[in-house]
């Protein structure tokens, strides 16, 4: 891997698939500086998103890139075998990455079993491509779906506390609520250690003219006890058939913060996981600890001290007002009913 700089660029065109490599915005340092992450195959795909370069829902498009470069280089084998056994390391690899969320499971699961279809075809990374451009579409579709109905809970002249970086859920909810003249401001947590909130999610909530304020982690439970908050919403890796919300670290203590005062929390995914009957059927990411000891490149910790880096928590369904999806919105209780059979794949 490595970097160029670029001129500014929406964060939404944050993966872009080139004939040669796939280029990823580097999340870690925008927006004070808008550079790509340049990944000449599927390993430097998978270094990138371990190393966070992109999050949430990014890793989505990387891998997907990933593996259709992976595709094309397999095209170099003439036996499908041989194709096959590479494409079944690239999977694997990418797969692991991070694997609490499982949109790269699912996208990169997709994408597999169609090279397993076409891969005595000369040019199958070609038919690779197309359908993960499909994808994609899906993707974007889903979530301003998502968006629009996750704004039928907000009101006019309610203030949002949101936590780490929504993607593309917060900004399509945002864009329908002021589509229906609903006037809305935002509180942001920074969100350590990578500092998501304050620098992703804050900057493109201004930039699309609303109101929004940052505050450092430990101050939502005081900004919620002073009448600052009018909703908790926040995105989800993932929302297993019990209702539970597996997000970033913390979302679990504002859960339990809104509930003590009657704040409604919302979670937004585009679908519940309906391999995920609970979360002990989801491997929690552990990060080294080592990064809670730095923020920005520079080490804000004791050297005497150690660290310790759990990514994910989980809120249980008691603290959950509705989960919001591409389909509606829903008792996080009626989830195994409406999910268990779902294929978000093929809609």
């Amino acid at each position: 891997m490595n970097t160029i700089a670029e001129s500014p660029t929406l964060i939404s065109k944050g993966v872009l698939l080139e004939d040669d490599a796939v280029r990823i915005l580097d999340r870690r340092i925008f927006p004070f500086s808008t550079e790509y992450v340049i990944c000449r195959n599927f390993e430097d795909v998978a270094l990138a998103i371990e190393q966070m370069v992109t999050q949430s829902g990014g890793p989505f498009f990387a891998a997907s890139a990933g593996f259709v470069i992976a595709a094309r280089a397999a095209e170099m084998f003439a036996s499908p075998d041989d194709r096959l056994r590479y494409l079944e390391e690239a999977a694997a690899r990418l797969v692991r990455t991070r694997p609490t969320n499982n949109n790269i499971r699912d996208v990169v699961g997709q994408l597999m079993r169609l090279a397993q279809a076409t891969l005595s075809e000369n040019r199958f990374s070609t038919v690779l491509e197309s359908e993960m451009r499909e994808m994609w579409e899906r993707q974007w579709r889903n979530g301003r779906e998502l968006g629009e109905n996750a704004a039928t809970l907000i009101n006019d002249g309610d203030t949002i506390l949101t936590h780490c970086w929504a993607e593309s859920s917060i900004i399509d909810t945002l864009s329908a609520a002021v589509r229906s003249n609903k006037k809305v401001s935002v509180i942001c947590t920074e969100t350590r250690p990578y500092l998501q909130g304050s620098r992703l999610t804050a900057h493109s909530i201004a930039e699309m003219g609303i109101d929004v304020t940052v505050i450092t982690d430990n101050m939502a439970t005081h900004a919620m006890d002073r009448g600052m908050v009018s909703k908790l919403m926040t995105a989800a890796d993932r929302v297993t058939l019990s209702g539970h919300v597996i997000n970033k670290v913390g979302t679990h203590q504002l859960a339990i913060a809104a509930h003590n005062f009657s704040i409604p929390f919302v979670a937004m995914v585009r679908f519940p996981d309906a391999k995920a009957q609970t979360p002990s059927d989801v491997k929690m990411e552990e990060r080294d600890g080592n990064e809670s000891l730095y923020c920005m490149g520079m080490r804000t910790a004791s050297p005497l001290a150690k660290g310790w880096y759990p990514a994910f928590d989980v809120t249980p369904p008691r603290f959950v007002s509705a989960v919001a999806t591409s389909i509606g919105v829903f008792s996080p209780l009626m989830l195994h009913q409406k999910f268990a059979d779902y294929d978000p794949l093929n809609r």
